[in-house]
């Protein structure tokens, strides 16, 4: 049909009928006619050519009046053409019911999310919120949770749900198309068309869905806000690894799948949502762990913290690994999370794919902080961040890490733990490891844990001068926050054989491991430290060396190996004196006299602790006098001398009390109940105990914990509460075999063997007595003083029940048996009926 002039030109013939054309083709018609491309056309309407294109392709059928009366002009078109145009918008589809584009069908049930998928729907249908962001890490099931709430939520809204994703777009104008082609338009990506869309969803009750903003975040937050403006019954859910910052936004936090405690139950296991989900993909490999290999699975699932993806990938592997061996590569390294599905994203087909979408969109700076945060170990403060970071530690630095912080907090790439009164930050392991290669990428590694060992250094030696104050309970609490990251500084140190840094950072915690009962740990700490600093070619200096001497003598001490303990405290006090230190040496002096009394050379230890005294004395050290008060209190009650050594204790305690000295307050509470133990006092002794013992386990004091218990067991006995003297001595003899004191142990055997005996199971007894005579002939200790008179006793009664023969028979077991077996109360003969325990 040949083109009729003038405004029949907008006729065009439709099943036989004449209709009007459509706007759109209006348009590019008079366009044409007129000569014009899009670009001129826009030039002379003032108009962007994108929104020219934009309305003869239909994607914006809605124009204002002013757009059309400019497009008109600059057509040139008579009055006649005009009322054409016009009339060609009213019986355009500008009013038709949109076609959304409703969430993706789950692929799959979907495995926990009870409470969240309750709190969501509530939220969206009932709560009166109308932007709510799901956040978290990469991988953590954001989406998959929108599209479990979206589908449950979809009847409350009836204009539909509209599912946007934005994963594909790779900038921000397309977010407008994006929104505009899910809800049915088709929209030109400048700003002003964002009417068009406010206008088409108008007053409809919708939910809108924008899936993955992180890298558009500042375009979903403009828009978010516009159109929550303008549409009053709109509600989004949108999913970010990073946080819209737009106003009314409600933020919820997706976090990992409940993974089982290390010490579960079969049946715990299985319940815990990270394992059922790791079961449910490895079935569709076609394996199905037994119950034996559960705990395998936990392993794994911890390993990798709940991780939904992870969890995905690592499943991924039982075709090629054992799920042990799955726990084993994934206990040093997160690279065999890879090989997921096909159709899945890329960045969802590795771990290292999904941080590196959330790494490309970090700052050159942002990356850099990233890299060097994942040195900690166990988490970390603001000022560890500082000092890690830009180590000059001015204003200006510690307002750029605050904000850096922040930054990656709100991108998910960090947590913060506010619990506390300071806020502690960490990463999921996946993604410390990921930021870790990152670092050596960079080649920052060295400088960056350098730096984070001498924050370490200067952290304990900081501590250690607030062990013995009032601060004690707070500083051994800072010390357990951060021993993850002190042991990673020494082993960094120690592999490196930095000889001074070592040495300060060993010597700095060897009164904290002695107070938290890691006497090997912290003795193999200071040993390795001393072992550098012999070999190394520059001399360490003399207070440094003598200071780990000291520690390492001490934990040796504690340990009962009292000849090493001796040599390495004799080195210290030799380099004391050199040095003229009176501190120095008193307080190794202190410890001399430790070993001499648990040798029982009692004249010995009352020496050297009066030595010790004396030259506290002399420097007005008020803690140091009353440290040796202490330990001469306790040589004196060991040997008898009871009225001495409660003069010695109470004038301790007085002081201990008055510098707030939680350990010091403990061990004085000890001599003194010991005192009225022995003296006859057994409810003045148990009342002291309990307050020493309630003491210590608020303070994390092990041997504090173990001192008590052993001595309380002792009055149960002689108050005749059997049932409660076993107890107690049991979990007495538990704490000091895992503490290593083997001396204590031994008294700890016999006051056992003295229950035992007045049980009337004469062959347990003999058999404590043989465990309790070979640990004093490993360590060279006899029963200490105080306690002969029981010991001898019992060991008569028994001989005397069982006869010669039978007594010999079980001390021979008993000492044939490790220390370790005995503390788990099994006898290695189980056809000797007459060691049968009585509890």
């Amino acid at each position: 049909m040949s083109q009729l002039p003038g405004h029949l030109g907008g006729l065009r013939r439709v099943s036989g009928r004449n209709e009007i054309d459509d706007f759109a083709g209006l348009l590019r018609r008079h366009r044409l006619t007129a000569g014009l491309s899009q670009e001129e056309l826009a030039e002379k309407a003032g108009l962007s050519a994108d929104a020219v294109a934009a309305l003869e392709r239909g994607r914006r059928r809605a124009p204002r009046p002013l757009t059309v009366r400019m497009l008109a002009t600059a057509l040139n078109l008579s009055e006649q053409d005009f009322a054409v145009f016009t009339e060609s918008l009213r019986r355009s589809p500008s009013g038709y019911t949109p076609q959304l584009q409703g969430p993706p069908l789950p692929p799959d049930t979907l495995i926990g999310r009870a409470a969240e998928l309750t709190e969501l729907t509530s939220l969206l249908g009932h709560g009166g919120v109308r932007l709510v962001t799901l956040t978290g890490l990469g991988g953590v099931g954001k989406s998959r949770l929108a599209v479990a709430v979206s589908n449950g939520v979809g009847r409350q809204f009836e204009a539909g749900v509209c599912w946007v994703p934005l994963a594909a777009r790779p900038d921000g104008p397309e977010v407008t198309d994006a929104v505009a082609a899910a809800v049915g338009l088709r929209l030109a990506s400048d700003a002003a068309e964002i009417d068009a869309l406010a206008e088409h969803i108008g007053a409809r009750r919708m939910l809108v869905v924008l899936d993955n903003c992180e890298h558009v975040v500042e375009t979903c937050a403009w828009l978010c806000t516009v159109l929550l403006q303008r549409c009053p019954r709109l509600t989004i859910l949108a999913t970010s690894r990073e946080l819209l910052r737009a106003p009314g936004e409600v933020v919820r936090q997706v976090q990992p799948l409940s993974v089982p405690p290390s010490r579960a139950a079969p049946e715990e296991i299985r319940d815990a949502d990270a394992v059922r989900m790791f079961l449910a993909r490895a079935a569709a490999h076609g394996v199905h762990p037994r119950d034996e290999r559960l705990l395998q699975v936990s392993r794994v699932c911890r390993s990798v913290q709940g991780i939904p993806l992870a969890i995905e990938l690592a499943a991924a592997r039982v075709n090629v690994l054992t799920i042990e061996q799955i726990a084993d590569e994934l206990d040093s390294s997160s690279r065999i999370l890879s090989g997921g599905s096909r159709t899945a994203p890329l960045r969802q087909q590795t771990i290292d794919a999904a941080l590196d979408w959330s790494y490309n969109l970090l700052s050159g700076e942002e990356q850099e902080f990233f890299e060097a945060v994942s040195t900690f170990s166990g988490g970390w403060t603001l000022p560890a961040a500082v000092a890690v970071f830009c180590p000059e530690a001015t204003d200006a630095c510690h307002e750029r890490v605050l904000d850096l912080t922040g930054r990656l907090i709100d991108k998910s790439l960090i947590l913060v733990d506010r619990e506390a009164a300071e806020a502690r930050y960490s990463m999921f392991s996946v993604i410390r490891q990921y930021a870790g290669r990152r670092l050596d990428d960079g080649g920052r590694r060295a400088t960056i844990e350098q730096r984070h060992l001498l924050h370490y250094v200067e952290l304990a030696e900081t501590a250690e001068s607030s062990l013995g104050t009032g601060q004690q309970s707070a500083t051994l609490n800072r010390l357990d926050t951060e021993l993850d990251n002190l042991r990673i500084a020494l082993g960094r140190a120690i592999s490196r054989e930095l000889a001074v840094e070592s040495m300060r950072l060993a010597a700095a915690l060897w009164r904290y491991f002695s107070l938290r009962g890691h006497y090997s740990e912290g003795r193999d700490w200071l040993e390795s430290a001393l072992r550098i600093a012999r070999a190394g070619p520059e001399p360490v200096a003399d207070p440094a060396l003598a200071a780990a001497l000291k520690g390492a003598g001490f934990l040796a001490h504690l340990q009962c190996e009292y000849s090493i303990a001796a040599e390495r405290l004799e080195d210290a006090l030799a380099i004391y004196r050199r040095l003229d230190d009176a501190a120095g040496a008193a307080r190794t002096l202190v410890h001399l006299g430790s070993i001499a009394r648990e040798r029982a050379e009692y004249d010995r230890s009352h020496q050297l602790h009066l030595e010790s005294l004396h030259l506290y004395q002399q420097l007005g050290d008020r803690a140091g006098i009353a440290w040796a008060r202490h330990y001469l209190g306790f040589v004196s009650w060991l040997r008898m001398d009871l009225d001495r050594a409660r003069d010695y204790s109470e004038a301790a305690l007085t002081y201990f009390q008055q510098a707030g000295d939680g350990e010091g307050i403990t061990w004085s509470q000890i001599n003194l109940g010991s005192v009225a133990l022995y003296d006859g006092d057994l409810p003045g002794a148990e009342r002291l105990l309990h307050q020493s013992l309630g003491r210590a386990q608020r303070l994390g004091f092990r041997e504090g914990v173990g001192w008590s218990l052993n001595q309380l067991g002792v009055v149960a006995r002689r108050q005749g509460r059997l049932e409660r003297s076993i107890h107690l001595l049991d979990e007495s003899l538990a704490e000091h075999q895992e503490l290593g004191d083997k001396w204590r142990a031994a008294s700890v055997l016999e006051a056992l063997a003295s229950v035992a005996q007045q049980h009337d199971n004469s062959g347990y007894a003999a058999f404590l007595l043989g465990a309790a005579s070979a640990v004093r002939d490993t360590i060279g200790a006899p029963v200490p003083q105080c306690e002969r008179p029981d010991t001898e006793l019992t060991t008569a009664a028994v001989r005397d029940k069982l006869g010669e023969r039978a007594f010999a028979h079980a001390w021979g077991a008993g000492q044939a048996t490790p220390l370790h077996a005995v503390a788990d109360g099994y006898p290695p003969d189980d056809t000797l009926s007459t060691l049968d325990a009585p509890w």
